[in-house]
């Protein structure tokens, strides 16, 4: 018995010293030797250190930084924004109680988050100061007053920074502009007030160890580069704020009623050289699908809708205006699929009793809203059925879908088709992903497939409809031939008449005259004796000669003479 007594003393002894604290420590410190590596597998060994460290101690504010900031190192941004969710300034934590299925996210949109309250800044462990002065009394003064102001700041300066790089990465553009201005404001207020501090005898403690230190004492902050840390946050709020202006501008060009102005801005944002995030990409394809809609691109509309959807599968506002727009050109059973759809994303809704994705996405819809969404969804899914029941499948609109009028010539409707069949072959359906800055790396296959998969079935409607439509534009033309032919016959006989008709009447005429000339030749012999007085010389010349013009003027008068007579002016003489 004394020799189990003794054996469990020693083991206590042996353990004795091993509290929480150091056990605390001991895990922040290899997890610091193994995150200077920058080895994603060293990372990762130390992201399992620092949740045991916390584990021990929740609150410790070392490990909860150098968790954040390993997270961020392997770009697991969703991860950085559940963990500190609670400072995003958008966010509005929504109170639902689990028994009532109409709870919904009024009760945080009526009252003010109690969220936005929070203290981002703890004081649960004192900041060293890493200098040694003389000392002054001028000097400690200074160290004392800016310590107080500092020691609350200084320690939550970094939840600002890497919470801010997180979401800009998940397309929080606004939260994320904020919050880097507001580390970038506090770091800069630090400086300065640890400036003032500093004399010109300052000794860094780095070069002169103090008595009862380690020589190899491990900073308390991770290995970094303030001076890179700061650049790299000025070049991420300019690009934050370059695509917040095109955006503002994209808005109010749509909301102005200037749909090409719209889609122009929203198509530089987009096309950029520069990739941007998944979730802002998302937002700014909606908005173009919407100005594409406005502008009479049905096609267009279609394609960016499905960009949506590949980026965002829970995009509630692309799957209602997709069933629309195929529903405006009559393409019934496609509707009807993406109604369904969304019948099954709002019962899943109703069931977990939250919206779709973590508490800091942002949606277009509330909660309470969807109920009231969900029956009206129903009644137009009946509504939908009964019509293809009746036999409406047959009669889609592909004038709309390809961007033609009616009546339309062939090389208007060639000319369509070849700008459709360029912007949205299947060959070049996962373009926009290169564009495209993932949150999760492990998303991108998904959203290839899905993205080749609509851009298909939306070429093969394309081809569907452009071979529809040119056999109407063919049969066009030829019924076009046909009457033009038919107006040529028509014109050709109507002349021949005419021209029948006009030689009846040259024949009639000429008969007339015939029978004039005989009567004006049997009046004219009649009057024989009368112009016979006249010396005529049939063999010199064949006329009349008469001295008195008007005395033959009205002899031919008299005898009714129509036809022209010679009449010899040389011979005549007064």
């Amino acid at each position: 018995m004394a020799v189990t007594t003794h054996s469990l003393t020693a083991t206590e002894k042996k353990h004795w010293w091993l509290t929480n604290r150091k056990i605390v420590e001991k895990y922040i410190k290899d997890a610091r030797s193994l995150i200077a590596t920058q080895e994603q597998s060293e990372i990762l060994s130390a992201l399992n250190l620092l949740d045991a460290a916390l584990a021990i101690s929740p609150r410790l504010d070392q490990a909860l930084e150098l968790r954040a900031r390993s997270l961020l190192y392997l770009r697991r941004f969703k991860d950085v924004a559940d963990m500190l969710q609670d400072y995003i300034p958008s966010l509005r934590m929504t109170n639902e109680d689990p028994s009532s299925g109409s709870s919904s996210s009024s009760s945080s949109s009526d009252s003010s988050s109690s969220r936005e309250g929070v203290k981002l800044l703890s004081s649960d462990s004192p900041v060293r100061d890493q200098s040694f002065k003389c000392f002054s009394v001028s000097d400690l003064k200074k160290k004392v007053m800016a310590g107080l102001c500092k020691s609350c700041e200084k320690e939550g300066q970094w939840r600002y920074l890497v919470l801010g790089e997180a979401c800009c990465h998940l397309g929080l553009m606004e939260d994320a502009m904020v919050l880097l201005q507001t580390g970038k404001r506090i770091a800069s207020a630090a400086f300065r007030r640890e400036s003032v501090c500093w004399s010109d005898d300052s000794f860094p403690l780095l070069t002169i160890p103090l008595a009862g230190d380690t020589p190899n004492q491990q900073p308390t902050t991770p290995p970094r580069a303030p001076l890179n840390e700061t650049e790299s946050v000025t070049h991420l709020l300019s690009h934050i704020k370059f695509l917040l202006r095109r955006r503002a501008a994209a808005l109010a060009a749509l909301d102005a009623g200037l749909y090409s102005e719209a889609i122009r801005h929203f198509s530089k944002i987009v096309d950029g050289r520069r990739a941007a995030p998944q979730g802002f990409l998302a937002e700014c394809y909606m908005h173009r699908a919407s100005a594409h809609r406005s502008a009479g691109r049905i096609a267009e509309s279609i394609a960016d809708c499905n960009r949506t959807l590949s980026l965002d599968p829970t995009c509630i506002q692309a799957l209602e205006t997709r069933a629309s727009l195929f529903e405006a050109i009559r393409c019934l059973p496609d509707s009807l699929h993406d109604l369904e759809h969304l019948k099954l994303l709002y019962n899943s809704i109703l069931r977990d009793r939250k919206l779709p994705g973590p508490a800091w996405k942002r949606h277009n819809v509330r909660y309470r809203e969807i109920p009231g969404k969900l029956c009206a969804l129903t009644t137009k899914i009946q509504e939908l059925k009964q019509r293809l029941s009746s036999g409406e499948t047959t009669s889609v609109d592909y004038y709309a879908l390809i961007g033609v009028r009616r009546g339309c010539s062939r090389s208007e409707l060639e000319r369509a088709h070849l700008l459709l069949c360029l912007r949205h072959k299947p060959d070049k359906a996962t373009n926009f992903i290169e564009r495209c800055e993932f949150a999760d790396e492990r998303d991108i296959d998904t959203v290839k497939e899905k993205a080749k998969m609509c851009s298909l079935l939306l070429y093969r409607l394309v081809q569907k409809g452009y071979t529809s439509v040119m056999s109407n534009v063919l049969d066009e033309e030829a019924a076009e031939k046909q009457r033009k032919k038919n107006v040529a016959a028509a014109a050709q006989a109507q002349a021949a008449a005419i021209q029948v008709q006009v030689k009846k009447t040259n024949e009639a005429e000429l008969k007339n005259n015939k029978a004039e000339n005989k009567s004006s030749n049997v009046f004219v012999e009649n009057d024989q004796p009368l112009i016979s007085s006249c010396t005529v010389n049939p063999a010199v010349f064949q006329g009349v000669f008469c001295r008195d013009l008007a005395v033959v003027g009205s002899l031919l008068t008299q005898a009714r003479f129509n036809r022209t007579m010679p009449v010899k002016y040389e011979a005549l003489s007064c």
